[in-house]
């Protein structure tokens, strides 16, 4: 597995504009037959605040390389940058240990 943990602030638009635009990005993903099982992907918001992170995990290179080749995909990254002033940090991650069970 490929993870990624994507930060930024939203300083362009509105949250519920932005807020539409990643459900229908989720909707494409859990949609598209070739990705659907083969990539994770969840936006959480800071409570309080303007702060966003996506996690989003992948099962292997192929998945992330089927992403990009996706109509949907770079609408939606160039989006994330606009809504983001153009400052997101995109961080690999790797899994050092892990419970047994997701909750």
């Amino acid at each position: 597995m490929k993870y990624f943990l994507i930060k930024y602030r939203l300083t362009n638009g509105t949250a519920e504009d932005w807020h539409a635009h990643i459900a229908r990005f989720i909707a494409a993903l859990n949609e598209d037959p070739e990705l659907n099982g083969r990539i994770s992907y969840r936006c959480m918001k800071e409570r309080q605040g303007c702060a966003y992170i996506h996690l989003a995990s992948a099962s292997d290179d192929a998945a992330i390389a089927a992403l990009q080749r996706k109509d949907f995909f770079r609408p939606y990254t160039d989006e994330t940058r606009r809504v983001a002033g153009g400052e997101v940090e995109v961080v690999p991650l790797e899994i050092i240990a892990e419970t047994t069970s997701a909750a």
